[in-house]
């Protein structure tokens, strides 16, 4: 059913998902998926927690083949992540839209909190490397800044807004090589010295 539901997704997309063409695909009855997965959402969160499975797994393998020295794992995780995302449109896509699936379903809060995991143990080690702390306030906003940057780049670039840089070159070759470009300049942020949050501040106008 899970092959059968990426199959769809790759063709059809997210509107032009049923449960009934799913189950002719996978060979099995109209009341399969149903009754394996209670309806669409189900299904889709099933197929959601796969891909932050297999998410995680490769963020693990690139790690693995990568040098043992804290950069280097760092931006090891954000290749896989930009990797995945161009390998795996579909499900990729598919793994951010909340609004179709079931959110609070436990096996796709586990399976994303696995793939998180990835991408703030390798920025913990690398800001340790560096005498910076690992938690806090701080480290919560770089490592927003990270997620931002990988998810964004890739999501950009499944969309085709940045095929007027992209050029000729196919979207793997110019995702391996921007994308290793663009983690490159974001290290110098992400391990830059702890900078205090700028306060807010309101703006008083001068009366008369």
């Amino acid at each position: 059913m899970l092959d059968a539901a990426q199959s769809l997704l790759e063709e059809r997309g997210l509107e032009g998902f049923t449960l009934r063409e799913c189950a002719r695909r996978a060979g099995v009855s109209h009341a399969a998926p149903a009754h394996h997965f209670g309806d669409v959402a189900g299904l889709l969160t099933a197929f959601a927690a796969a891909g932050f499975r297999r998410l995680s797994s490769l963020m693990r393998a690139y790690r693995e083949a990568a040098p043992d020295l804290p950069e280097a794992q760092l931006r090891a995780v954000g290749l896989a992540y930009i990797d995945f995302a161009v390998g795996h449109r579909a499900q990729f896509q598919l793994m951010f839209r909340y609004d179709r699936l079931s959110p609070d379903h436990a096996e796709l809060e586990q399976a994303g909190r696995e793939a998180a995991g990835h991408l703030s143990e390798t920025l913990a080690g690398a800001l340790a490397a560096r005498g910076l702390p690992g938690e806090g306030s701080d480290f919560d906003r770089r490592l927003v800044l990270a997620w931002s940057a990988v998810h964004g780049f890739a999501t950009l670039l499944l969309e085709g807004r940045l095929n007027g840089w992209r050029g000729r070159r196919s979207v793997s070759g110019y995702a391996a090589h921007m994308g290793d470009e663009i983690l490159a300049v974001l290290e110098v942020a992400l391990l830059a010295p702890q900078a205090a949050a700028p306060a807010n501040r309101r703006v008083r106008r001068r009366t008369a």
